[in-house]
């Protein structure tokens, strides 16, 4: 069994359900725009992501229940961020041990108020991966479950294979979630490589609508343009 069997086997055992290779050496001009500076030193990205359950983005359905909002904000991010986190670092020491660099980064953490980004952009290396491709909602969206995945990933120089093939988005002229977008941030543009991010999404309208919410003593949830995307609504 091979590092990346094995890695894979232990997602199983955990309960990922995405794991691929991305290389991003080529895209790092791209990549650079909206993360940090961990990234110069790793030619690939391992991709990992957890599917959400359906039941919990459905109650997104009725945001004016608190009750509803607290089950998605445990269970749609701080539990299935911890447990990206976790995993992360599992499959860090096991690829350390087989005497290869690594980097594992936060699922969730920003490194950059402003820009609102973090270490990386997981869609995008999801995006490498082959998972799928980003939509005008900015989430990257997989065939068979929509934006309804959480991402991390898992920088390193081990010598996997990259991905070869990613996927084309099949958007079209849809504008579901920008539609249901409450801040009205999402500016409905497809996605093209290499273009900057704030042709898609104003990121000021964004975070306004955040603290909004938090001056109203609101949860600081959102989800609709997840929520809204046919792939992977059921």
């Amino acid at each position: 069994m091979n590092l990346l069997e094995r890695i894979k086997e232990l997602g199983d055992y955990h309960g990922i359900d995405f794991i691929g290779v991305a290389g991003i050496s080529e895209v790092q001009n791209e990549i650079n725009e909206i993360s940090g500076s961990l990234i110069y030193d790793y030619p690939r990205a391992l991709s990992i992501g957890i599917v959400l359950q359906n039941s919990i983005v459905n109650l997104l359905e009725d945001r004016a229940s608190y009750e509803n909002l607290l089950q998605n904000q445990t269970h749609a991010y701080d539990v299935i961020n911890n447990r990206l986190d976790n995993f992360a670092s599992i499959i860090a020491s096991v690829i350390q041990r087989s005497g290869y660099r690594v980097m594992p980064l936060p699922a969730a953490e920003r490194i950059d108020s402003d820009r609102v980004c973090a270490s990386i952009s997981h869609k995008l290396t999801a995006r490498l991966a082959g998972f799928g491709w980003i939509g005008k909602n900015c989430l990257l969206i997989n065939p068979n479950y929509g934006p309804r995945v959480r991402w991390t990933t898992v920088l390193t120089d081990a010598p996997f294979e990259d991905n070869k093939e990613v996927l084309e988005s099949k958007c079209g002229n849809c504008k579901r979630c920008v539609e249901a977008c409450p801040a009205e941030a999402l500016l409905g543009r497809n996605y093209v490589e290499h273009e900057p991010r704030d042709l898609r999404l104003d990121v000021k309208k964004c975070e306004e609508y955040f603290n909004k919410l938090k001056t109203l003593g609101k949860l600081e949830i959102c989800g609709m343009c997840l929520y809204a995307c046919p792939f992977g609504k059921n």
